[in-house]
């Protein structure tokens, strides 16, 4: 049984943001990546509390494509620790999910 993912990361612009996608949908490590902003995040860094404006990526994904999906983030994100949390997708519509697994199988380019 395939199990589906949604991950979450955060970019300092939405050009990053649009970039990360258009990389992760074009080598199918992501059926698709949703970019929410600007939102406002606050978190502490190297000692100081900071806050800024990001953008939010979340990205579909199956656990099979997790570990090549987390080195391409690390690769390509400009942070030098960026936000990479996946959760499990309990639940969704059979044709949605149908059709994020073939949008992310490696076998088709």
């Amino acid at each position: 049984m395939i199990e589906f993912l949604q991950v979450s990361t955060t970019t300092a612009s939405r050009a990053d943001a649009e970039r990360i996608a258009q990389e992760l949908v074009t080598h199918r490590l992501a059926a698709c990546v949703q970019i929410i902003g600007p939102v406002q995040s606050t978190y502490r860094w190297q000692g100081t509390v900071e806050t800024v404006e990001e953008w939010l990526c979340q990205i579909k994904t199956t656990q099979n494509r997790w570990e090549a999906l987390q080195q391409a983030l690390r690769a390509i994100h400009p942070y030098e620790v960026p936000e990479l949390v996946a959760v499990s997708i309990e639940r969704g519509s059979p044709d949605y999910l149908n059709w994020l697994a073939d949008q992310v199988d490696n076998q088709n380019p």
